[in-house]
């Protein structure tokens, strides 16, 4: 059976090696050891606090429950 992509190949939650800013709220600071999501952008990764990646994931999940919709009435 042949392989089906994904859209979320290139999200993954791992530990920050080291403190800095989250990207999607400067306000946000990740301190070294604390889990965060990393989202791949282009050549390199882009890194979200919890609240924030919380906030990007459920944003997604409705987009993805939208597109579901859209194909099973049609």
């Amino acid at each position: 059976m042949p392989r089906v992509r994904s859209l979320i190949e290139t999200v993954a939650i791992d530990i920050a090696q080291r403190a800095h800013n989250c990207q999607g709220n400067a306000n946000h600071r990740l301190e070294a050891g604390v889990k965060r999501l990393k989202v791949r952008k282009q050549r390199s990764w882009d890194h979200y606090c919890m609240e924030c990646a919380k906030r990007i994931l459920e944003q997604d999940v409705i987009k993805l429950q939208g597109l579901i919709q859209e194909f099973s009435s049609t």
